[in-house]
C-alpha cells in the first residue's frame, strides 16, 4: 500500500506525525485490497482530513473529518475510512 501524507496551510510536527501512522495501523488488514491510500489535511479554523482510498479492484472511496483538536479530527476520520474498508471488502466478497 502506498501513503501519501500532505499538509496544507501548516507543517506537520513529529507528534501529530506519529500519531497519523499509528491510527493508520488500524486498517492495516485491509493493506492487500489497498493500492494507494492519500491523505491531506488542512488547517484554516480547524483540522479537516481528507482521505482518498484506492482500492485493487478499481474503486475509490472519499473520507473526511474535522474538528477544532488534530486528535478529534484523525478519530473521526478513522471510523468513517475503517467503515469504509469493510463495506467495500464485504460488497467485493459477495461478488
Amino acid at each position: 500500500m502506498e501513503k501519501s501524507i500532505n499538509a496544507v496551510g501548516f507543517t506537520i510536527n513529529q507528534k501529530q506525525s506519529e500519531m497519523i501512522e499509528t491510527k493508520l495501523k488500524r486498517v492495516s488488514y485491509a493493506e492487500d485490497l489497498i493500492i494507494r491510500l492519500s491523505l491531506k489535511i488542512k488547517h484554516e479554523k480547524s483540522f479537516s482530513f481528507e482521505t482518498t482510498v484506492s482500492f485493487r479492484w478499481g474503486t475509490q472511496a472519499h473520507v473526511t473529518g474535522e474538528d477544532d483538536d488534530f486528535a478529534a479530527a484523525l478519530n473521526k476520520m478513522m471510523d468513517v475510512l475503517d467503515n469504509k474498508i469493510k463495506k467495500e471488502k464485504d460488497k467485493v466478497q459477495e461478488k
